[in-house]
């Protein structure tokens, strides 16, 4: 759908509530949410522990094809002497489409989705129209097409929404973006992120969720592991497949759909050899998965431009040996921040020439959300940073406030994939949709100005 097709059909819907994407779905403050959970593998089970660790949230309802994850579920429930979800769980007998019975039976105040990708969209779709508020693990959808009926069906039902992208509320990050709103670099010129991450071991696990990544080259229909779905989208696609970690602190920090905007992105991408390469050196070139082609070049880079001028480079690199960096550097007048060499630089405040190390400087402005809640984040996941995405989530809902990272952040970061692939595919540049439809140039900024969420 184009951005022409897109507003006639909202206007023709009588969408009235497209004026603000905001508008909850029940105009009621609430003490305490009923959720559910749409997947229950690995990654729903670490969004679990954080839900039942809350006073404030009840965890009514489960969904998840696979029997051996819903038990796992079901254990965490009780250990945490919650009461079980009644029904317990739906979809243990494999029907796909068992989340839309779990919706359909009401009684949720919102659902978290943390399934494979393809499912994000229709899934998140089905929940709004259903005026049950969704969070949603990245990625927003797959196709161009995905995400613009997912903003359509936000708008039109007003139903919240959030990307629950955690990387926002990593701690360095917030540090600096509180650098950014305070102007110790100046104006912001350019800025980097990515998804580099060797996920060579992940994408040939061999399926069993008991023995630790790297025991194998399988990918496919067996197993519990990411391999049984993300593999292939190595095998069929080739762009920046994983945007969102990359491009959501340098959005934030350049107020991206709140005084500024997305305009063009061009990309390209290496040769593919790493996951062929694995392949070999772990169970030589005679293997079978030796001999599928896979589409997706080891480096994705993404540039793109920006309403205000500012430059934004990303970079996808999970095919390769390497250690885990999403290489942020945020960069402006005054000086700059590069996390892969944890060094800051500001004019007349370092030596000139020098850097100073990083912690001299994040120490001092460390953000006020971690000043709060850090002892309460200790042991989530991911340092700490899934604790902090679900309690935005948990109390934006709450409060009928806007969601901190809301539905035109989350279709545009997760577009980059779509458009990073055509733009490949064509070797061109693309003009980037606006979501907003001209809102962002009077939206303000409402991420990381206190410590609310």
């Amino acid at each position: 759908m184009n951005r022409r097709d897109f507003i006639a059909s909202s206007a023709t819907a009588g969408t009235l509530l497209a004026a603000n994407a905001f508008a909850p779905a029940l105009a009621r403050k609430r003490s305490k949410l009923r959720l559910g959970l749409i997947g229950t593998g690995m990654r729903g089970q670490v969004l679990l522990k954080e839900l039942v660790r809350r006073d404030d949230v009840e965890v009514v309802a489960l969904c998840d094809i696979e029997p051996i994850m819903l038990g796992r579920a079901l254990a965490m429930i009780d250990k945490a002497g919650k009461p079980k979800p009644k029904p317990a769980t739906y979809g243990d007998g494999g029907d796909v489409d068992a989340y839309r019975k779990m919706l359909a039976k009401g009684g949720l105040d919102g659902v978290i989705v943390a399934t494979p990708w393809e499912y994000h969209a229709p899934m998140a779709i089905a929940a709004m129209q259903a005026r049950i508020a969704v969070g949603c693990e990245v990625v927003a959808g797959i196709t161009l097409d995905d995400h613009w009926q997912v903003l359509r069906t936000q708008l039109k039902t007003g139903t919240p929404y959030m990307l629950l992208e955690n990387v926002c509320y990593r701690r360095d990050v917030l540090a600096v973006l509180n650098m950014v709103r305070q102007g110790l670099f100046g104006e912001l010129v350019h800025l980097q992120g990515g998804y580099q991450h060797d996920l060579r071991a992940v994408k040939f696990n061999n399926g069993n969720p008991d023995q630790p990544y790297g025991s194998g080259v399988e990918f496919g229909p067996k197993g519990w592991s990411e391999a049984r779905w993300r593999t292939e989208h190595s095998v069929k696609r080739d762009g920046d497949l994983y945007p969102s970690h990359g491009i959501g602190p340098c959005a934030m920090a350049a107020n991206i759909h709140r005084g500024n905007r997305f305009t063009y992105l061009s990309a390209m991408s290496s040769k593919p050899r790493g996951l062929h390469d694995y392949i070999v050196k772990k169970a030589g070139a005679e293997h079978p998965n030796a001999k599928v082609k896979f589409k997706l070049g080891d480096l994705v880079t993404t540039q793109i431009a920006c309403a205000n001028g500012e430059t934004i480079v990303l970079q996808h690199d999970t095919s390769l040996p390497r250690p885990y960096s999403l290489g942020f550097r945020v960069q402006g007048t005054d000086g700059l921040w590069m996390d892969v060499n944890d060094s800051i630089h500001i004019e007349g405040k370092s030596k000139p020439h020098e850097w100073d190390k990083a912690d001299v400087w994040l120490d001092q402005y460390d953000h006020p959300l971690w000043k709060r809640h850090g002892a309460t984040a200790a042991g989530a996941g991911h340092g700490g940073m899934d604790w902090f995405v679900i309690n935005a989530f948990v109390e934006a809902l709450k409060a009928d406030a806007p969601m901190p990272i809301d539905i035109y952040d989350a279709v545009a970061w997760s577009a980059i994939t779509p458009l990073s692939e055509q733009s490949i595919a064509e070797h061109r540049t693309l003009e980037f949709p606006d979501f907003t439809d001209g809102k962002w140039k009077d939206r303000k900024p409402i991420f990381g100005f206190d410590d609310r969420y």
